[in-house]
C-alpha cells in the first residue's frame, strides 16, 4: 500500500504550480466588470487590465523577452508598473523594479549584475537611465513610459508600441514554481546592492498569508503608496486580484493627493512606511476627524514610534 502512495506524483490532473499569475486569470473571470485601476480619469475593470498585461506580454516576447530574462523597471507607482508585475512573469521574464532615488551608478551597477536585457523606464527617469549607461559603459534597449501626468522624450520606443501587436495566448503560468519571478536589490548604503530572488511560489504564497494575516475582505479600496521597488510593493500587487479589490494611484505620495484619492475612492486599506504614516499624520492637509469608513493601514520596516500610531489611528 505503500508503495502505492508512493508512486502519486504530481501531474496535470492534481497539480498547478503556485503562481501570483493565476491570481489575475481568476480575476479575470470572478470579477471582470470590477474595478481594478483608478488613475485619474482611468478606470480600469479586471476584463480590461488582464487583457492589457496580455497585450503587454504579447509585446514584450516580440522583442525577444523570454524565460529567464530581466526586465528592469524605473517608474513610480502607476497602472503600467502594475501591469508589469503579471506581464514579465507571463513570458517566463524576470521583473527588476528599481528604486528611483538610486544615483547613477549603482543603477549601473543593478543593470550590469542583473543581466537587465531589457529597461522599461518613466520618461521622468530618462536622465537617470542615460547617465547610468554611462557607469555602465554600454546600453540596454529602452521602452518608455509616457506618463500624461509627468510628459516627456521617448528614448529608443514608447511603452504603448507593447500593445500593437498578438496578446499572449495561454495561462501564463510557469512550468516549475520555483522558477524566479522578481529580482529586488537593496540600496546599497552598507556596500554593493544585493540581489534578492522571489520564485513564482513564494510569491503566492506570501499574497495569500496576507490576506490572512492582515484579514483582508473581498472587494477593498487600496491606496498605492507603498514602492513597487520596495518587495514589489510587499507583494500587495499580487494580492488584490485575489479579492477583486480596486487599486487606487496617485503617482506622487504627496499628503495633498493622498487625502483627496482616500476621500474620492473610499480607501479602505494602505500600506506606508512609518516615515510616511509620520508625513500623512503631521501635515496640514490631514483630517479634523477620522475617515469614513476607518482605514487599515499597514505599515513595516523601523518600528514606529507609539506617538505616530496613536496620530495615525486617530486620523484614520
Amino acid at each position: 500500500m505503500q508503495a502505492r502512495f508512493d508512486s502519486a506524483k504530481p501531474v496535470a490532473a492534481n497539480h498547478v504550480p503556485l503562481s501570483p499569475i493565476s491570481h489575475l486569470n481568476r480575476a479575470a473571470t470572478v470579477y471582470a466588470d470590477r474595478t481594478a485601476i483608478v488613475y485619474g480619469a482611468r478606470r480600469d475593470d479586471y476584463a480590461t487590465f488582464a487583457a492589457t498585461v496580455r497585450r503587454i506580454a504579447g509585446g514584450l516576447r516580440a522583442l525577444g523577452i523570454g524565460r529567464g530574462d530581466t526586465v528592469s523597471v524605473i517608474a513610480p507607482n502607476i497602472p503600467e508598473l502594475y501591469a508589469l508585475h503579471y506581464a514579465v512573469p507571463m513570458v517566463g521574464a524576470v521583473l527588476n523594479a528599481i528604486n528611483t532615488r538610486l544615483e547613477p551608478e549603482t543603477v549601473g551597477y543593478i543593470f550590469d549584475h542583473a543581466d537587465t536585457k531589457l529597461v522599461i523606464a518613466d520618461s521622468a527617469y530618462l536622465d537617470l537611465v542615460d547617465a547610468a549607461f554611462g557607469h555602465l559603459g554600454g546600453t540596454r534597449p529602452v521602452v518608455t513610459i509616457v506618463d500624461p501626468a509627468a510628459p516627456g522624450r521617448v528614448r529608443d520606443r514608447a511603452f504603448d508600441t507593447l500593445l500593437d501587436g498578438p496578446a499572449f495566448q495561454g495561462d501564463g503560468l510557469p512550468g516549475d514554481e520555483w522558477q524566479a519571478l522578481s529580482l529586488n536589490y537593496t540600496s546599497g548604503t552598507s556596500g554593493r546592492p544585493k540581489g534578492v530572488i522571489y520564485h513564482h511560489r513564494g510569491a503566492a504564497l506570501m499574497a495569500l498569508g496576507t490576506v490572512a494575516a492582515w484579514a483582508v475582505p473581498h472587494q477593498i479600496s487600496y491606496l498605492s503608496i507603498v514602492p513597487m521597488f520596495h518587495c514589489n510593493g510587499w507583494c500587495h500587487p499580487w494580492m488584490l486580484p485575489l479579492l477583486g479589490a480596486k487599486m487606487v494611484f496617485t503617482r506622487d505620495p504627496v499628503p495633498e493627493k493622498i487625502f483627496a484619492a482616500i476621500a474620492a475612492e473610499g480607501v479602505t486599506h494602505l500600506g506606508a512606511a512609518p516615515i510616511v504614516l509620520q508625513m500623512l499624520a503631521e501635515s496640514p492637509a490631514a483630517p479634523a476627524t477620522p475617515f469614513a469608513p476607518r482605514i487599515q493601514a499597514m505599515t513595516a520596516g523601523a518600528p514606529p514610534p507609539p506617538a505616530i500610531l496613536e496620530k495615525t489611528g486617530a486620523m484614520t
